[in-house]
């Protein structure tokens, strides 16, 4: 079951949200990520999805390997306890004072095929690094994130200070006006949002959005970076849609 949304900004992208795209939202969003059976149903009439069609979804997510069955209730399963970590850096992430210094990767496996190579590209970019050129990733060092062990079968990382002006090589790395012009579009449409339907779903595309989010430091930033403005936005509303569908302290 796909719920109505109202008309989209330009250049906002905000697909409709399916009856299991709204049980990951609330389920992503509770720490932990655990409801009862009865809070989901109760929980998703608020966005007009009826008792069957939650109980069908659930029972399709939990045989796809989405949610885990718990006493009278369901988890997320292990795989999307990543994306939640995900989405929790995403939302928040640990950004630090900057020194100057950058981080770089460089790819030293060769022999891989296109899978390998899309799939190492998607990582990288999940670790906010930019390609400078191809098997060349770097990223101002300011993030304090863990780096998966494994990727270290297949490049070196250094620290580096390139010679090149800071903020004119962000700007070539990174959309950064792109970025902002779409996330402010966002803003505006969260504030015209009034169903909550709409709001869940303007709502989904911030998070879909700040994972592209550089976290750069604020130097090498264009004035008036929506950033953080995107964050706070999303957290107040997610947090009232939360406590209105399930009750408050979830």
């Amino acid at each position: 079951m796909r719920m109505n949304v109202s008309a989209e900004p330009g250049g906002v992208d905000l697909p409709p949200l399916s009856a299991r795209s709204v049980v990951l939202s609330l389920l992503l969003g509770t720490h932990p990520p655990e409801l009862a059976a009865k809070d989901l149903v109760r929980g998703l009439e608020l966005f007009g999805v009826g008792g069957s069609t939650v109980r069908a979804a659930l029972s399709r997510m939990v045989a796809a390997g989405d949610l885990r069955r718990t006493d009278g209730g369901y988890r997320l399963s292990d795989r999307l306890l990543e994306r939640q970590r995900r989405q929790d850096d995403s939302l928040h992430p640990d950004a630090r004072a900057w020194d100057g210094d950058w981080e770089t990767a460089v790819i030293t496996a060769t022999g891989r095929g296109p899978a390998e190579r899309a799939e190492l590209r998607t990582r990288l970019s999940a670790l906010r690094l930019a390609e400078l050129r191809e098997g060349v990733w770097l990223r101002p060092a300011n993030l304090g994130r863990p780096w998966p062990p494994d990727l270290g079968d297949v490049l070196q990382r250094f620290t580096a200070r390139p010679a090149a002006p800071a903020r004119e090589l962000a700007a070539s790395l990174w959309p950064l006006d792109v970025w902002a012009e779409t996330a402010r579009g966002l803003l505006a449409h969260v504030d015209r949002t009034e169903r909550p339907a709409d709001r869940m779903t303007v709502l989904a595309a911030v998070v879909r959005h700040l994972r592209a989010d550089p976290v750069l430091p604020s130097s090498l930033l264009p004035a008036d970076w929506p950033g953080q403005a995107l964050r706070s936005t999303y957290d107040h509303h997610q947090r009232e849609l939360t406590e209105t569908a399930l009750g408050p302290g979830r």
